[in-house]
């Protein structure tokens, strides 16, 4: 990596001779090494059957793959799981993957299984969380229980400073400034779990894989916060999840509030400091 520090003060007009780094004290360039977040295609097969490939950063491939399946709505528990393995790349059988755990090989119990709207058409990017499907009707799904019987009440003053400990939790970000946070929090806002990711929407799968391989969903009066913005994709995750509250450092996109409006779930966005905005579910927010 070439590091370039331009001076500060000095507006550098488009030929400026002086402009360039390391002329007459205008700047300067140094090659440094620098830690880069990594990113590599997971496919996820079921029952033996591609069901798509995704960008992620390697780590918790068993959790993102466990929580893809609720994100899909393909499984609620972990009785709806007969094994979970990766794939070691030589005893697999697989013919079609290079190098090893790249793919995380799921088998499913008897009865349950994915529909044929589950599949994804081409990869999903770190990016898009619902790329490769095939039908709006495929991407819009909800919960047999409705959120809104959740009795969970959350306090401002405890939201405010969950922005503060998912920093504090995010170690790779620290290194890199390349990972977006998926955070679980109890309604004290005491930090639960962790995990991070090249994609938004595969950090919060880890968590939700994380809470289905251990046995703790749905997730009644937790609370999920994530960097960036809160998407719709982001939105269904939670509400297949159990989870009463998303909070996001950012703003959310228009169908994400229309979809936790349907669903019942409390929105938050613009989560800095002491200020947010209460998109849907403010009957949640106790001052």
């Amino acid at each position: 990596m070439l590091r370039i520090t331009l001076p500060v003060g000095r507006e550098l007009a488009d030929g400026d001779p002086d402009g360039g780094p390391g002329r007459d004290g205008s700047g300067t360039a140094e090659p440094r090494s620098d830690f880069l977040a990594a990113e590599e295609p997971l496919g996820i097969r079921v029952d033996g059957t591609a069901l798509t490939l995704t960008m992620r950063t390697p780590g918790d491939d068993l959790e993102l793959a466990a929580g893809f399946l609720v994100s899909e709505a393909i499984v609620h528990s972990p009785a709806d799981i007969a094994g979970i393995k990766l794939c070691d790349g030589t005893s697999c059988g697989h013919g079609d993957h290079h190098g090893m755990g790249n793919i995380a090989d799921v088998t499913l119990a008897p009865g349950v299984t994915a529909a044929p709207g589950a599949r994804r058409n081409f990869m999903t990017t770190s990016a898009c969380g619902v790329c490769g499907k095939a039908s709006i009707e495929d991407i819009c799904i909800l919960p047999d229980r409705a959120l809104a019987t959740d009795p969970a009440r959350f306090a401002p003053t405890v939201l405010a400073l969950l922005p503060d400990r998912l920093r504090d939790a995010q170690r790779v970000f620290s290194r890199t400034g390349g990972l977006h946070a998926a955070g679980l929090f109890t309604g004290d806002g005491e930090l639960i779990i962790v995990r991070e990711d090249v994609g938004r929407h595969n950090a919060v799968d880890k968590v939700v894989g994380w809470a289905l391989l251990n046995d703790r969903l749905p997730l009644a009066g937790c609370i999920l916060l994530v960097s960036g913005r809160a998407s719709f994709e982001l939105v269904q995750k939670a509400v297949l999840a159990g989870i009463p509250l998303l909070a996001a450092v950012s703003a959310p996109s228009s169908l994400a509030v229309d979809l936790a409006e349907e669903a019942g779930l409390t929105l938050v966005g613009f989560l800095r400091g002491p200020s947010m905005n209460v998109y849907t579910g403010a009957h949640r927010l106790s001052a």
